[in-house]
């Protein structure tokens, strides 16, 4: 008796990367306007469309690793910043909250340590069942 196996269909995205698409484009759509650039002037620098610029932020299709780069250089940032919002590894993560504090005063950056103390214990004590506000 043959078995046929159901793979998932190397055309189609799984979930996660289309989520990680997407925290992608949320970042490079927020380090563009940081920059203070439209997605107008982006679309010119690169040769390409507004509506194009628009789809990437938004996370359809993928991005080039020296698309990413020029990104980053274009909007006064390092490609890492770009990508490490989106992923889901502590030590991502946790890198990610040090350059938020990087250039904040000592008594700056104790404030914000104690906030996130007291987010992360309101967190903790919400019951297991209960969905966080992201993914």
């Amino acid at each position: 008796m043959q078995h046929s196996v159901h793979t998932q269909s190397s055309d189609a995205p799984s979930s996660n990367v289309l989520g990680i698409r997407k925290t992608i484009g949320l970042a490079i759509s927020n380090a563009r306007q940081n920059a203070g650039l439209t997605q107008e002037d982006v679309a010119e620098r690169l040769g390409i469309g507004p509506e194009a610029v628009s789809r990437l932020e938004r996370g359809i299709g993928s991005i080039t690793a020296e698309r990413l780069v020029v990104l980053a250089d274009m909007f006064g940032c390092r490609s890492d910043q770009l990508l490490l919002g989106s992923s889901s590894r502590q030590d991502d993560q946790a890198a990610a909250i040090a350059q938020l504090l990087d250039g904040l005063a000592p008594a700056d950056r104790a404030f914000v340590i104690e906030n996130v103390e007291r987010l992360t214990e309101f967190l903790r004590s919400k019951p297991s069942g209960s969905k966080g506000r992201r993914p």
